[in-house]
């Protein structure tokens, strides 16, 4: 066994009987093999960060002090976790590269937020009774964050719960995805070296029904950060009661192409945005609304650029779409397009399974019914699909329980503020794709895509309570 990994308690690496194979995505050979917690670690674990935060609370410049020695320590070692992302998650080399690169300006900006977290004057003097009294408010910590985290970004998305949850002077108790636990114990040793108090990080690994549910029943966590399907944040939701949440859930990403825009940008631009990582991102384009009157055009744009995708091995620095990130995930990739085929729809090109790779597959005359269409696919496929109305375009895509982010194409800037206005979605992006995301920005849906924002500043603001100072002068 090349891997071996432990989980991360108290500052110490421990070992259980119990073990977890982490497969490689692309050859599904084993990869690594981690301990599994079983209910006393996730205990010991939760114990462990409450000990450390009463104990340990950190200035906020020592904070910014470890977080950007996390940064730095993080682009030295960027090829080591590069390939860990590509190994575990099978995401394809250049992307993986890409995912460190912006998990070292996350831990940039989470740093830097640690310096400005800061309250506000509450002129209370302007009450009749109260000219005597002066008020402000401060931000403190909520305590422990508990987090719960995706396979797709197993770097990103895991410093975007760390990094502001540190910054803002919370202790942490993490839970990988199962399939890519590998990256985030990489991350523990990392901070460890920056020289992150022991207690302040824990990573417990295990499965959601076992590890999440302990967590999520355990009152000692103030806030939990979660990302993943709708399904299992509604759960999150009903068993963790009145404790604050910041939920990053499912989506089916709309993308208006109106008839005024730009089609070559637009079917290049989203041929690369459906299908990179195999479409295994929250805001990947799924559904391409087009104007009847170019859409024979940009399909055939769209399948042109397409092309150009190289499919495959994703330790090669060319391939754009590697393996899903289990070979059921795939299958039902497969069975939801043959869906669709024998309800009527049309498979342009791709819908063909090879064990954990689905080729890129564009779908035409589908119904909104359609899972492709109205559920999340999750997988290399888009659909296409015409309007002439923008009005009867805007009301169909709203009609999805989804609204993370969604996209339009158009040169018109009274279409695009129209649409930006209308769209049921928490962020619209004009003549890009939906997927387009710079970890500063404030992230994050409505209706069944969640609730929250994430970015630094914005998890923070979560991450923190409020407390009124009154003060009751003399004079």
């Amino acid at each position: 066994m090349s891997n071996n990994f432990d989980l991360y308690i108290n500052g110490k690496w421990v070992t259980t009987n119990e073990k977890l194979d982490v497969l490689n995505k692309y050859t599904q050979g084993v990869y690594a093999q981690v301990s599994k917690a079983s209910e006393r670690e996730v205990d010991q674990a939760i114990e462990t960060a409450e000990n450390a935060y009463k104990t340990m609370q950190l200035s906020p410049y020592k904070r910014y002090e470890i977080l950007n020695k996390a940064k730095e320590l993080l682009r030295a070692k960027k090829a080591e976790f590069a390939e860990s992302i590509m190994m575990e998650a099978g995401k394809p080399i250049k992307q993986a590269q890409t995912e460190v690169d912006r998990s070292i300006q996350t831990l940039e900006v989470s740093a830097e937020e640690a310096k400005r977290i800061s309250g506000t004057g509450i002129p209370v003097e302007a009450a009749p009774g109260s000219e005597n009294r002066m008020a402000f408010t401060i931000r403190v910590p909520v305590g422990i964050v508990g987090a719960i985290t995706p396979f797709n970004f197993p770097l990103n998305l895991v410093v975007h719960k760390i990094g502001p949850a540190l910054a803002a002077g919370n202790a942490v108790v993490l839970k990988p995805a199962s399939a890519t636990p590998v990256t985030s114990l990489r991350l523990a040793k990392l901070f460890e070296e920056a020289g992150l108090p022991a207690g302040l990080l824990n990573v417990i690994v295990g499965s959601g029904s076992t590890v999440g549910q302990q967590m999520q029943q355990d009152k000692r966590i103030s806030t939990y950060t979660f990302t993943g399907s709708a399904e299992v944040g509604l759960k999150i939701k009903q068993n963790t009661g009145l404790n604050k949440l910041i939920l990053e859930l499912g989506n089916n990403s709309p993308v208006i192409v109106d008839k005024d825009a730009d089609v070559d940008k637009a079917a290049t631009t989203l041929a690369v945005a459906g299908f990179s990582y195999a479409g295994q991102t929250c805001i990947t384009p799924q559904r391409l609304y087009v104007h009847a009157s170019i859409k024979a055009k940009f399909q055939e744009k769209l399948v042109a650029a397409m092309k150009d995708l190289k499919v495959g091995d994703p330790s090669d620095e060319d391939t754009v779409v590697g393996p899903m990130i289990t070979e059921d995930d795939a299958k039902r990739a497969e069975q939801w397009v043959k869906e669709a085929k024998q309800a009527g729809a049309n498979v342009i090109t791709g819908g063909k399974r090879q064990g954990v790779m689905f080729s890129p597959t564009v779908i035409t005359d589908v119904t909104k019914d359609m899972r492709v269409v109205c559920d999340e696919v999750f997988a290399p496929i888009v659909s296409i699909i015409p309007y002439q109305d923008l009005d009867a375009c805007i009301n169909e895509l709203n009609e999805s329980p989804y609204g993370l982010q969604g996209g339009i194409f158009t040169e018109n800037l009274d279409t695009a503020f129209y649409a930006a206005k209308n769209v049921q979605v928490g962020g619209l992006i004009i003549n890009d794709s939906s997927q387009y995301r710079v970890d500063l920005m404030p992230y994050g849906g409505v209706k069944d895509s969640g609730s929250g924002k994430e970015g630094p500043k914005y998890s923070i603001e979560d991450m923190t309570e409020e407390r009124l100072i009154v003060l009751n002068l003399n004079k």
